[in-house]
């Protein structure tokens, strides 16, 4: 039987996460407004945590935090929760 904790494994998590997916994937993240190209930071969920390529990163667990990975060019790779 596997090992259900609330919050940190329920499909709501994943739920948020293929949601953000949806929105974020192959844009870039711009501080002014959003496009069909680009995403405005202001308009992402608290707490969130933007990763550029080669950057250190805590290993801390947060369930509610979603992380944002950038590529090189700087459009959006991947979104995960956690």
């Amino acid at each position: 039987m596997p090992l259900v904790v609330p919050g940190i494994n329920n499909s709501l998590s994943g739920e948020k996460t293929e949601e953000w997916t949806n929105k974020l994937v192959g844009k870039t993240l711009s501080e002014d407004s959003s496009t069909e190209t680009t995403f405005c930071k202001r308009d992402l969920p608290q707490p969130t945590r933007v990763v550029q390529p080669g950057m250190m990163v805590t290993k801390d667990f947060v369930p509610d935090r979603m992380n944002v990975y950038l590529k090189d060019d700087g459009t959006v790779s991947h979104v995960n929760h956690g």
